[in-house]
């Protein structure tokens, strides 16, 4: 089961410690085969609405910086409660904020 991590808002200056923890939380997944991507997501974005066959682009889709996701990760895990472990030992680390977890469905690469 392929499930793709979100992270809103955040530290966007983390401290050394913070990136060290990360780092290490970071290598452990990885090494373990259940990391199989990770990134930083520029704090802005772009919306696209469809509608009537016309198509809409703005500047967004996030009013606030809190709002934003700021980063993702994608990992391959036996289950959703795996999934949310994984998560929690995130938050963890990274202190206050909101992560969103969605399974991904459709083969995988």
């Amino acid at each position: 089961m392929r499930y793709l991590m979100l992270a809103k808002g955040g530290d966007q200056n983390p401290d050394e410690k913070l990136q060290a923890e990360m780092a290490e939380f970071i290598q452990e997944t990885a090494a373990a085969g259940v990391l199989l991507a990770t990134g930083g997501l520029e704090p802005g974005g772009t919306r696209m609405i469809s509608s009537g066959g016309e198509i809409t682009v703005t500047d967004g889709p996030y009013t606030e910086a809190k709002e934003a996701v700021g980063g993702f990760a994608l990992v391959e895990v036996r289950s959703k409660e795996e999934a949310l472990e994984l998560a929690r030992r995130f938050r963890g680390i990274v202190g206050d904020g909101e992560s969103l977890i969605h399974q991904v469905f459709g083969p995988a690469d």
